[in-house]
């Protein structure tokens, strides 16, 4: 009789299917390494030199940083990016969990108000932000026209410093915040109803459970939402260049777009945008990290 195989070589994988799962995932992580990681690691080179037209580099050392952090408009950038990304971040937490509760009830036409809420989500940027510009314009724009009407006068929404960040802000939130509401539709459906029955039976109220129950068990998918909509507000770029230029004189003007203005407008300088791409990227990984952190202490406590 033949003896039974060793357990160790009887479960041995053959090598073939052991590399399978690496060379489906090798294309794309061929491609993202050319067109992502490549690009973002020679970005950083590119900090430590200066270039004017992109062809012929010299170098320059730590000197791009030292006139980045020297730089009004780099900071009047930075007070900007920092106002617009904390409104972003906090009202989109608030709203997507307070309207995914709303539309996770058993209601008449939820069906429907998920996907009027998710609709915007497909939509392109650019034309988010030219649609959006033809309703705040002043004088012949939409919503003046009809507050006009009404004797309420006709605002300057993208002349008035105040106005524009409220505006780019609240055109964010309309074109991000059904993708957020799905996450935490999703993270709602996974509770286990076994809790809310038995919270039921021992006569918690609906405040009771969303407190005890809900919110503590969402955590975990609120914390995805921070952390994805905290890059989605440092990255933001595309609406609001279409929107309102940066303006008025520069209390739109993002991280993002001093960037862009700084390697693709007179005068270029390729080295300063670099430096501005590098300290962007640094200090949103830093509060993606710390938020990470601050949830998974969270979940332990």
């Amino acid at each position: 009789m033949t003896s039974a195989a060793s357990p160790g070589r009887a479960s041995a994988t053959p090598w073939n299917q052991r590399i399978a799962p690496y060379l489906f995932v090798l294309p794309n992580m061929a491609i993202l390494g050319v067109f992502v990681i490549w690009p973002a690691a020679n970005n950083i080179n590119i900090s430590l030199y200066d270039s004017d037209n992109g062809r012929e580099f010299t170098y320059a050392g730590t000197s791009n940083y030292g006139e980045l952090f020297g730089a009004d408009a780099f900071w009047e950038a930075a007070r900007a990016t920092a106002l617009f990304a904390v409104c972003f971040v906090v009202l989109t937490t608030v709203l997507s969990v307070a309207l995914a509760l709303l539309l996770n009830q058993r209601v008449r036409g939820r069906a429907f108000f998920r996907t009027v809420f998710f609709l915007p989500v497909v939509l392109s940027p650019v034309v988010v932000g030219l649609i959006w510009g033809w309703i705040f314009e002043r004088e012949n724009g939409l919503l003046n026209s009809l507050l006009g009407g009404v004797g309420l006068g006709k605002p300057g929404w993208l002349v008035d410093d105040t106005l524009a960040m409220v505006v780019v802000v609240g055109v964010g939130l309309w074109m991000h915040i059904g993708f957020y509401i799905l996450i935490i539709l999703a993270g709602l459906q996974s509770i286990d109803p076994a809790y809310y029955e038995a919270a039921r039976i021992d006569g918690a109220s609906g405040w009771q459970q969303l407190r005890s129950i809900t919110l503590p068990l969402l955590r975990p998918t609120t914390m995805v939402v921070v952390i994805l909509s905290l890059i989605a507000g440092f990255q933001a770029f595309d609406y609001i260049w279409t929107l309102t230029g940066g303006g008025p004189i520069g209390a739109t003007t993002l991280m993002v777009q001093y960037i862009y203005l700084n390697a693709f407008e007179s005068p270029i300088d390729y080295g300063l945008a670099a430096a501005a791409s590098v300290v962007l990227f640094c200090t949103v990984f830093a509060l993606t990290v710390l938020n990470y952190l601050y949830g998974r202490r969270k979940e332990a406590s």
